[in-house]
């Protein structure tokens, strides 16, 4: 009996199992006005919020995605012509805020070398908390691609990023090297929005 009281305590105390909600959404226009709530996989234990501008000679693309995480990091990245911001909770529903817009924070003083379709000589004046410079490196379609550019911290510290292989950071101005590498990165740039989403 009193064995059968202890359980009984026990399943009063330790609360009941409960899956996560977080908004999911794909705003392929720049928006997530039409966000629904989505119950999370238990091994998700994070709602995460991303914005990725695109900025190709005068075509600005915005998207936005909202959805649910096995851990993420807050904070963003700045690959020259890819600019990705991301915020990371783990409350019930507290990914309603869209995560900045990465293209409007301001200078800090930091400069990093990026790729594009050329060479990977570019420099690069990092903004808002992008205090790191990246160096990734990503195989696709056989070819392999390297992209460079200004990070911030956490991003830096969240090292497991899907594909990407050779992810590195460093602290001093110009410190990502300007050796020419690769010509299309885009695919790259995904990966880590990948990674962010889902990790």
């Amino acid at each position: 009996m009193v064995l059968q009281t202890s359980v009984f305590l026990l399943f009063l105390l330790v609360p009941a199992g409960h899956s996560l909600s977080c908004y999911e959404c794909v705003g392929v226009t720049g928006s997530c006005a039409d966000q629904k709530t989505k119950t999370c996989p238990n091994i998700a234990n994070s709602c995460t919020a991303v914005t990725t501008v695109v900025e190709i000679a005068d075509i600005k693309s915005k998207v936005m995605v909202k959805d649910c995480s096995i851990g993420c990091a807050t904070g963003s990245m700045n690959f020259g012509l890819t600019k990705m911001s991301t915020t990371c909770c783990n409350t019930e529903l507290c990914n309603l805020k869209d995560a900045p817009d990465p293209s409007t924070a301001a200078p800090n003083g930091k400069e990093c070398f990026y790729c594009d379709e050329k060479s990977c000589t570019n420099i690069l004046s990092c903004t808002g908390s992008d205090d790191q410079c990246i160096t990734a490196k990503g195989s696709f379609a056989g070819q392999t691609t390297v992209v460079k550019g200004c990070a911030s911290k956490s991003i830096c510290d969240a090292t497991n990023v899907g594909s990407v292989e050779n992810f590195s950071c460093c602290s001093g101005n110009l410190c990502n090297d300007a050796k020419a590498v690769g010509h299309s990165f885009l695919f790259l740039c995904f990966s880590f929005l990948s990674f962010l989403i889902l990790h």
